[in-house]
C-alpha cells in the first residue's frame, strides 16, 4: 500500500523531533591561531572498534569549513551548568570565545573549561545530507571527569532541561 506524496512542514518536522532530548556539546578546532566552534545536539557514537563518533551540521555553517581544513576536532559535553556556552556557541557573526576558559587538547583543540567530557578526534568521513553535513571522527584522546554529581545539559521541546534525580523514574 503506497502513502500518499504530501509535504512535511518544515516547522512541524522540527516541533516532532523536538520531542526527541538530545545532549548538548561544542564542537572546537584551532585554525591559524584561532579557536573555532558552535553549539552541536546532533552528536551521537558510531563505532567502539575503531572508535568513531559524528555530528551533523549546517552545509552554511561559518565554522565548519575551518575545521574541515584543520582536519581535526573536539567535543565538549557540556554541563547542565552551561547554558550561557551552549547560546553564546550557538550564535553567528559574533566572538564566540569572549570570556571563554579554555585549554589545547593532545591534538591542540580547544577544550572548554567546565566540560563534563571532551573527545579529542581527526575528521574520519564526511557525508553530504540535504542541507547538512554528517562527519564523522576517530576518537584519538578522551576525557572523562569524575565529577559524580554533575548533570549534562540536555535540550528537548525547544529548551533546556534537567534529568530527574538519580534512580527517580
Amino acid at each position: 500500500m503506497a502513502l500518499p506524496s504530501t509535504a512535511i512542514e518544515p516547522l512541524r518536522f522540527r516541533e516532532a523531533l523536538g520531542h526527541y532530548a538530545s545532549g548538548i556539546t561544542v564542537i572546537t578546532s584551532h585554525i591559524d591561531d584561532q579557536p573555532i566552534g558552535f553549539t552541536c545536539q546532533s552528536f551521537y557514537s558510531v563505532s567502539m572498534n575503531p572508535p568513531l563518533v559524528s555530528f551533523s551540521v549546517m552545509s552554511s555553517s561559518a565554522s565548519y569549513p575551518g575545521i574541515r581544513q584543520a582536519g581535526r576536532f573536539a567535543v565538549n559535553i557540556l554541563s547542565g551548568e552551561q547554558i550561557g556556552i551552549s547560546n553564546q556557541f550557538a550564535r553567528r557573526g559574533t566572538d564566540k570565545w569572549h570570556g571563554v576558559d579554555w585549554r589545547n587538547s593532545p591534538l591542540g583543540n580547544p577544550i572548554i573549561a567546565g566540560s563534563l567530557h571532551w573527545l579529542d578526534c581527526e575528521i574520519h568521513a564526511e557525508h553530504a545530507a540535504g542541507d547538512h553535513l554528517i562527519v564523522i571522527g576517530e576518537v584519538k584522546a578522551l576525557n572523562l571527569q569524575e565529577a559524580a554529581a554533575a548533570q549534562p545539559l540536555l535540550y528537548f521541546r525547544g529548551q533546556y532541561c534537567n534529568l530527574a534525580a538519580p534512580g527517580a523514574v
